[in-house]
């Protein structure tokens, strides 16, 4: 539903929404947008996107718009939200999501409102024709989501449908760059050539308050806020060792462009070789300084 018309928008369900911060129709948000992130859960875009969110900032010629697959019904929870039920972690999410979107001046926040077993199974056409749709009215130049050497299962799904839906895109409705960037996992391993460092060394206070504003994981147990703006300057630090630093936060990437022409029997292969390339680093190393 666009949340300022209450018009039914063509998603599977109906409690999907589209939320326009400036109160644009959903047709006009999504089309201005550039720069589009693709989250599993509620405040993944604010960790994985950061550099897409920071880019459009006060700008109106560029536009960020998040797309978030889940509902966030199961997130763990303790202290002050400790006895909420699934249903009202969900509401509490999704009111979280809207208030990173007008905090961050995004361009449009789509809730898809998918269980995460229903984004996980690969016979469930769903979110992958949602993502389609949501793809073709923005024709982001670049797209953010999560990387394939992600630990959360629903991550990798999302990437993985993310992909599927570039797939099916005509090629000049297809985006410039497509990143699957950290998230459950740092991604400081990947080779050096195949690393894509993200700057996000600007508006630090914005991104404080961007994790902050997901008070429902902050307070209930997990402090993200801390740990991604910890890793952020930890990849910038140790990024180069032998320079000095060229930026004050960093996110990791993996270039998942390839991944487009690719059949899916590639994706893992893919992934199996950027893995197999950083064993070759390591052991080429300790075997040339090792005598």
């Amino acid at each position: 539903m666009d949340s300022d018309t209450g018009v039914l928008l063509d998603f599977r369900h109906k409690s999907a929404e589209v939320f326009v911060p400036d109160g644009l129709s959903s047709w006009e948000a999504l089309g201005r947008t550039t720069h589009l992130g693709v989250g599993a859960h509620p405040d993944d875009l604010e960790i994985l996107a950061c550099e897409g969110i920071l880019s459009c900032l006060h700008r109106d010629d560029r536009w960020f718009c998040g797309v978030v697959m889940t509902d966030g019904a199961g997130s763990p929870r303790s202290g002050p939200y400790g006895g909420y039920s699934d249903a009202e972690m969900r509401t509490v999410r999704r009111a979280e999501q809207k208030k990173a979107a007008v905090v961050g001046g995004y361009g449009a926040q789509v809730m898809l409102d998918y269980a995460s077993s229903a984004v996980k199974n690969p016979l469930n056409a769903g979110p992958v024709e949602d993502l389609t749709w949501v793809l073709e009215r923005a024709r982001a130049e670049v797209i953010y989501t999560h990387s394939l050497a992600d630990r959360h299962e629903t991550h990798v799904a999302t990437a993985l449908r993310v992909i599927a839906a570039v797939r099916g895109l005509p090629a000049e409705a297809r985006p410039e760059c497509l990143y699957g960037c950290e998230v459950w996992g740092a991604l400081d391993w990947l080779p050096d050539e195949e690393k894509v460092a993200l700057d996000v060394s600007s508006h630090k206070n914005l991104q404080w308050a961007l994790l902050g504003v997901f008070d429902s994981q902050v307070c209930g147990g997990k402090r993200y806020d801390l740990a991604a703006m910890g890793r952020r300057r930890a990849n910038a630090t140790y990024h180069a060792s032998h320079e000095i630093d060229a930026a004050r936060g960093m996110i990791f990437a993996m270039d998942l462009a390839p991944m487009v022409e690719a059949s899916e029997r590639d994706v893992s292969a893919y992934v199996q070789g950027i893995v197999e390339r950083f064993a070759r680093d390591v052991a080429g190393r300790i075997d040339r300084l090792g005598g």
